[in-house]
């Protein structure tokens, strides 16, 4: 409700501004810092008076004079040198928020009011919503998802997300990305897109072909004994420790190394031999244990698009014709990268001269020359490469489909399509219609392989697409230096002095998703065992697991994407502060208040209706402060999420759900609820929690966190 007021408002005060003074001009708004001072302010009039040649405040007190009623807006006042301080009509706010039932709609307006709290950058100054007053250099929070500068148009959204390399068990890394992304596509659903969630297999990929050297080469395995250790309970940890061997192995010699990748890449691509097999039985078992371990998170997915298809439904092929046609790749001829295909970048252009070349690839470190390649010298493609027609195929840019079959190792419960080189199925959906925009999950270290994939599409001529085309970027989860030594880590005493632990799947180190959700769901146990001995076991393991995946979640979602997190156990699994169990708390409280209020009232007779007039007496006036404050917390979850689409930052729903938290806890501890004497005030208190119970769960919802009964 509060982001629909200031719509009301901002185009009110445009419309006004035009006819009174013949001027066109954007109005900002923000929150002011004290809710003595209203609910939006505005400094449109600092920008006026330098059209009009005339003082701020003298323009503020003319329009606040002139102009005209805004529904839900009580009156507009002239603060400090030239403000506009916007007063919301709190019976009218309650009437469309307090006694609402059931679940509004969280329109995305592309520009809107910072939640309190929000920093962000405006007019190259970074701005918070809290503290300080007005001033004129103060001016707010119009920011725009940033897709060609405009906001998000209408059609189908890709997220894509997860994506991780099916050659060993999934960790804590991983585990932000596909939270990071569930929470974009629940956001971006409730605001009313057409979202799908997509989930890149790169079963073709090096890591994969490193497990299959490391089956084949180092333990001597044949397919056979291979595909029966992949029916085993814990065959992704055992491709865990075969990678980090694999990897010291190829260490030991580089030219060996190169030798047996580039061999075994290349029958993997091609699908033939006992290389191929191993690859498909290591992928496709190792795809199964992230799913289920992804489902004990709450993340669940439209689409597993494979890797091996863009290569054997010749996806690759057409993509390949696209860019030489449009000279959008040239074939190096000299230096490092001769003999491979290579996408121009900077001031490379084809037939540069071979000084040219090399002095470009000494300018370019190693990781980013090898981004851009997009074919290797010995033929196989990069996973770049591959990237570039998997975008051209989203954007329905490629002229090819893929087929899509049920995948037969999803969830319990789940249906799952994934593309398929074999016959599809029928009833599948539709997958293959154009997207118009797509948000790529991957860790900020892959920010130069998306600038390459994005310039493969300009290349080309999309320039729209490649605009569209949204790299959702997260830094590292890293580990305490206490986490690192629980997980029995050797430190050395330089090492334990440091803010955190490096972690490194290569080398085998890091926390395996699983045994992270195994230790929070066992902590949270004996928790709920301690202050419920006589819950039966089933709901004790029902309400553990909400609180452990609360706390995960919400742990993950509180930083913004570029923080690296240094996790630690006993941070993540606090229940106080800014966490998800307190969150969770507070809407056990309110159910534990609504019972008592239930069976009070078959006691007392029905509860007393309440009306807007009502309403109003009790949120005016000093003793009416902090409920107002809540109520408008309690309206403003459409202004969050319209922030958390237009930043592209999540965090701001874990901001809001905390702050709402917080506030009704306040509110609940200064106010008598159940033992107030007056029927009419008891029966507005009564139902302030029932409406900051709603949309509590609904932010919770939106981060992937539960509820549970009791905690």
């Amino acid at each position: 409700m509060y982001l629909t007021l200031v719509e009301r408002l901002r185009a009110g005060l445009a419309s006004h501004i035009r006819e009174k003074y013949g001027v066109e001009l954007a109005v900002v708004l923000e929150r002011p810092p004290k809710i003595e001072m209203g609910e939006a302010a505005s400094p449109v009039c600092f920008e006026l008076a330098k059209r009009l040649k005339k003082a701020p405040r003298m323009i503020a007190q003319e329009i606040a004079n002139s102009f005209g009623k805004v529904p839900g807006i009580a009156r507009v006042e002239v603060a400090g040198g030239g403000y506009l301080n916007a007063y919301f009509d709190r019976g009218g706010f309650w009437n469309e928020v307090g006694s609402s039932q059931g679940l509004k709609p969280l329109p995305y307006s592309g520009s809107n009011v910072a939640p309190e709290g929000a920093t962000h950058k405006a007019q190259g100054k970074e701005l918070t919503a809290e503290g300080g007053e007005n001033t004129e250099g103060g001016a707010g929070a119009q920011r725009k998802a940033e897709l060609g500068g405009g906001k998000i148009p209408a059609g189908k959204i890709i997220v894509e997300h997860t994506s991780i390399n099916p050659n060993k068990a999934a960790h804590i890394g991983h585990v932000r990305n596909a939270v990071l992304g569930d929470t974009m596509a629940r956001t971006l659903r409730a605001a009313g897109h057409d979202v799908q969630v997509q989930n890149y297999i790169d079963n073709t990929g090096v890591q994969v072909a490193d497990v299959v050297i490391g089956f084949l080469e180092m333990e001597k395995r044949t397919p056979v004994s291979v595909k029966m250790m992949a029916m085993e309970p814990r065959f992704d940890y055992f491709c865990w420790d075969l990678y980090a061997t694999a990897t010291n192995f190829f260490a030991e010699d580089k030219a060996r190394a190169a030798a047996l990748r580039g061999a075994t890449l290349r029958a993997i691509e091609e699908g033939r031999g006992e290389e191929a097999e191993v690859a498909e039985t290591v992928a496709d078992s190792i795809v199964g244990f992230h799913l289920r371990t992804m489902a004990r998170l709450g993340v669940a997915y439209d689409l597993l698009a494979r890797e091996s298809e863009i290569l054997h439904l010749h996806f690759w092929d057409a993509a390949f014709e696209k860019l030489k046609e449009a000279k959008a790749i040239y074939k190096a001829e000299v230096g490092k990268m001769a003999g491979c295909w290579v996408m121009p970048w900077k001031d490379e252009k084809e037939g540069s001269t071979t000084e040219d070349t090399e002095t470009a690839e000494r300018n370019d470190d190693e990781e980013n020359s090898q981004d851009k390649i997009i074919v290797r010298s010995n033929g196989t493609v990069t996973y770049v490469g591959k990237d570039i027609a998997y975008q051209l195929w989203k954007f329905g840019l490629l002229g090819k489909d893929f087929r899509y079959a049920r995948w037969k190792n999803a969830a319990e419960g789940e249906t799952v399509w994934a593309t398929t080189s074999m016959k599809g199925e029928a009833d599948a959906p539709h997958f293959g219609d154009p997207a118009v925009a797509v948000f790529n999950v991957i860790d900020s270290r892959q920010a130069y392989p998306q600038a390459v994939v994005a310039a493969g599409l300009r290349a080309l001529g999309h320039e729209k697409e490649a605009d569209h085309s949204i790299h959702l970027s997260y830094e590292r989860v890293v580990l305490t230096p206490r986490c690192a030594q629980e997980l029995g880590y050797e430190l050395t005493e330089e090492e334990a002095k440091r803010p955190y632990v490096e972690v490194s799947g290569r080398k085998g180190q890091g926390v395996k998703a699983d045994d992270l959700i195994d230790k929070l769901e066992g902590a949270a146990l004996a928790e709920v065992m301690e202050r419920h001995p006589n819950m039966d076991d089933a709901e004790r393991i029902r309400t553990a697991h909400a609180i452990a995946i609360g706390a995960l979640r919400f742990f993950l979602m509180k930083f913004t994407r570029g923080a690296i997190i240094a996790f630690d156990f006993k941070d993540a699994l606090s229940f106080e502060g800014e966490t998800g169990p307190y969150c969770q708390y507070a809407v056990v409280r309110i159910r534990g208040i609504r019972r008592k209020g239930a069976e009070a009232a078959e006691s007392d007779g029905k509860r007393a209706a309440v009306t807007a007039e009502s309403a109003a007496k009790f949120l005016g006036g000093a003793d009416g402060a902090v409920m107002w404050e809540l109520l408008l917390a309690v309206g403003s979850l459409d202004s969050a999420v319209d922030a958390a689409i237009s930043a592209q930052e999540p965090a701001f729903l874990a901001k809001y759900a905390f702050q709402l938290a917080q506030g009704f806890n306040n509110f609940y501890h200064k106010h008598h609820i159940l033992s107030e004497g007056d029927a009419e005030k008891r029966a507005f208190l009564l139902e302030m929690t029932e409406v900051v119970e709603r949309e509590l769960v609904r932010v919770l919802e939106l981060l992937g966190i539960e509820a549970p009964e009791k905690m």
